[in-house]
């Protein structure tokens, strides 16, 4: 069965400076965050503007980044949309293009029953053999997947195997931890719930800032599991600020402008996602001194 990671960022998409897709950069970006202690990488996701990329641009940028990493991470491809049939058609592509496992948000914009959600995800499972996460953000979707609906997703369909889970309610997530089955892996969605999501039982994170800070995630996972709740718990105040920071406008604007201070060739985000308004760059400056080292930039 495939792992589908414990410290896993939802990579943004590198463009170059005619707004199109930065393959070389991808790859390089990749192997950085690989090297970080990023066990897997979620592409083409909503913090790689995924809805802005085309199909060729899609499957183009899940091979770029495959082939990069190779065995060291796990590839996870973004293939959610708003029709089943589209989606089904993507997954098969991203298991064309290498992909290790997929993505699957709860439809945007269509608001579906929880009938509806366990035949779009069916249809989707049914498509490839690779595994499937379940992308449940209903602050962008509009629609929350309810517990019980997700945990009979998995009894029908074996291969669906986890659940990002960024509907901010540790009830639910802990609801979910409580009944799933023990193959079945729950990720926290939302940086600064990653600590009180492993108190209630979760198995790692899909986040943000882990771009930056996957070290510290790391740090904090293991302190975590070994019993230090203390130390856990220091880390993730250390973590505050940046949390805070990256998300005082839409993501993934801020910490594209961050990787742009990294030196890497990350490009601006895709309309309708324009600049970072400069008060937020100057919050957000200081708080990357330490990474910038890690990088080599002074």
């Amino acid at each position: 069965m495939t792992s589908l990671g414990t410290i896993v960022t939802a990579m943004i998409t590198p463009f170059d400076e005619r707004g199109e897709l930065d393959e070389n950069e991808a790859a390089r970006l990749a192997r950085w965050l690989v090297a970080r202690g990023n066990d897997g990488l979620v592409v083409a996701g909503s913090t790689g503007e995924g809805m802005t990329l085309d199909a060729a641009e899609r499957n183009a940028l899940v091979r770029a980044v495959k082939d990069a990493v190779g065995t060291s991470a796990t590839v996870i491809a973004n293939v959610g949309t708003s029709d089943t049939r589209a989606s089904v058609r993507a997954a098969r592509e991203a298991q064309e293009a290498g992909a290790d496992a997929l993505l699957v948000v709860v439809p945007p914009y269509s608001k579906p029953p929880q009938s509806g959600m366990l035949a779009h995800f069916g249809a989707v499972a049914d498509a490839t053999p690779l595994p499937v996460v379940v992308y449940n953000i209903p602050g962008r979707s509009a629609s929350n997947m309810l517990p019980e609906t997700l945990l009979e997703l998995h009894r029908r369909h074996r291969n669906v195997l986890g659940v990002k889970e960024s509907s901010g309610d540790l009830k639910q997530i802990a609801t979910i931890v409580r009944d799933r089955a023990p193959e079945f892996r729950v990720l926290a969605g939302d940086d600064h719930l990653f600590l009180p999501a492993l108190a209630v039982g979760a198995d790692g994170i899909v986040g943000v800032a882990s771009h930056l800070c996957a070290p510290e995630f790391r740090a904090m996972l293991d302190a975590y599991r070994a019993g230090d709740a203390a130390k856990a718990a220091a880390i993730h105040a250390s973590l505050l600020a940046l949390f805070e920071t990256l998300f005082l406008t839409s993501n993934p604007i801020p910490i594209k402008w961050a990787m742009n201070q990294l030196g890497f060739k990350a490009g601006r985000c895709r309309l309708p996602l324009d600049e970072l308004p400069a008060t937020i760059a100057e919050r957000l400056m200081p708080l990357l001194a330490p990474y910038r080292a890690a990088a080599g930039i002074a």
